[in-house]
């Protein structure tokens, strides 16, 4: 008892918080019971908007255990018929937090701790308060579910983060994530990579067989963060639902590199060029030829690149799309790929003329030639001549001379 004491006394041993708080179906927040120190409070909120769904998520959790609990009539088949279940707008949660201690298998970590629930209930009215019971019988319930057509619905995905995560312990995020999911979403790439060496290792082993023995130094995912689908089903590819939105690894975006430059897909085993995904390196790999298109209207290309049966319609369609031979045409054209192109490095005074290029060099993609789909979409310009003599590489970091007059202050090299 005196070394329990002692513990207790510098810190050491675990403190245990207990909580008590009303959800609202939007998130809102209430405790009823709570830590009287103002971070403390803060640790139990972070975890419960990270664990507990509110909004879309929680109108789909909570009718999906309508179904599985067979509590709905008829067949669900469109998002509007489930939609029309009625959701439970309060909760009713208590728990506690531990400062210090390990965590068990299904406790929240915070910083300094962790939060566990240990129990949930739910109200329509905010006075009469049940929960769902346990499933004598998961295989039911799940057949009940995936006998509604809705069941096989998915939720829109409203944004896709792109996770480094080093070995050493770095975890770079691009774009970088709402504050409050940043924590949060570290800690899925943890757990989706491995979170000890031993795990880092066997997950690589696992996706990568034929790798060799040595462990990345980094791996990459993309996750998508997407709207919950109206119903949750055993055949989600979600990986965690925070709040009010569920996280799902891309398919095929996951990679590693064995010294933190190369990347290899674990989904074929390819070297992705320069830290892209597969799908845009192999965009970015793909086989052009150039044009050039002149402001007179002509349009040149090497005759032995480009099969005679193509000519007609790459004449017609660039000369559409650029205004080539029409000189109003070819200004405005012109002008507006040269303001895409060096968007944040000219200013433009209202009224005032950009130079007029006397030709544009585009590089086609080939396959574009069988496709039919518009050039348009599949071109992109290289390289712009005003004089006709010297060629400008539109992405080269030298700002053409020919734009010095609308250059930004300082941006001209």
């Amino acid at each position: 008892m005196g070394e329990a004491k002692r513990r207790k006394q510098l810190g050491l041993m675990p403190t245990v918080h207990p909580f008590e708080a009303r959800l609202d179906a939007d998130g809102t927040l209430t405790f009823t019971q709570a830590p009287d120190d103002a971070a403390l409070r803060g640790k139990i909120e972070q975890a419960l908007r990270l664990a507990l769904p509110y909004g879309a998520a929680w109108d789909s959790q909570f009718r999906t255990q309508l179904v599985l609990h067979g509590r709905v009539d008829g067949t669900l088949t469109t998002a509007e018929d489930v939609a029309a279940l009625p959701v439970a707008p309060h909760r009713h949660v208590t728990g506690e937090l531990t400062t210090g201690g390990q965590p068990h298998e299904g406790d929240i970590r915070v910083d300094g701790g962790h939060v566990r629930l240990r129990g949930v209930q739910h109200s329509f009215d905010g006075q009469r308060w049940e929960t769902f019971p346990a499933n004598a019988d998961p295989n039911v319930a799940v057949r009940r579910l995936l006998t509604h057509p809705a069941a096989r619905l998915t939720g829109e995905t409203v944004a896709s983060l792109t996770v480094e995560q080093y070995r050493e312990g770095r975890t770079d995020i691009d774009p970088e994530p709402p504050a409050e999911l940043l924590e949060a979403i570290e800690e899925l790439a943890r757990e989706y990579h491995g979170e000890t060496d031993t795990e880092w290792l066997e997950i690589h082993r696992e996706l990568a067989p034929d790798a060799g023995e040595d462990s990345p130094v980094a791996k990459r995912v993309v996750f998508d963060l997407t709207q919950p689908a109206p119903l949750q089903t055993p055949f989600s590819r979600a990986f965690a639902v925070l709040g009010n939105v569920e996280v799902v690894p891309q398919e095929g975006s996951a990679a590693y590199s064995l010294d933190g430059e190369e990347w290899v897909s674990y989904a074929d085993g390819q070297t992705v060029g320069d830290g892209l995904p597969a799908e845009l390196a192999q965009l970015f790999d793909l086989e052009t030829v150039p044009v050039t298109v002149y402001a007179d209207g002509r349009v040149e290309w090497d005759e032995n690149e480009i099969p005679d049966e193509h000519a007609d319609r790459l004449r017609t369609e660039l000369r559409d799309t650029t205004g080539a031979g029409t000189p109003d045409d070819w200004a405005r054209w012109t002008r507006q790929m040269l303001e895409n192109v060096y968007a944040e490095e000219l200013v433009i005074p209202d009224g005032t003329e950009l130079p007029v290029p006397t030709a544009v060099r585009l590089d086609i993609p080939l396959d574009a030639l069988t496709d039919p789909d518009p050039l348009a979409q599949t071109f992109m310009e290289s390289e712009v001549t005003f004089d006709g003599q010297s060629w400008r590489d539109l992405y080269d970091e030298e700002l053409p001379e020919e734009l010095s007059a609308v250059a930004h202050p300082g941006g001209l090299n």
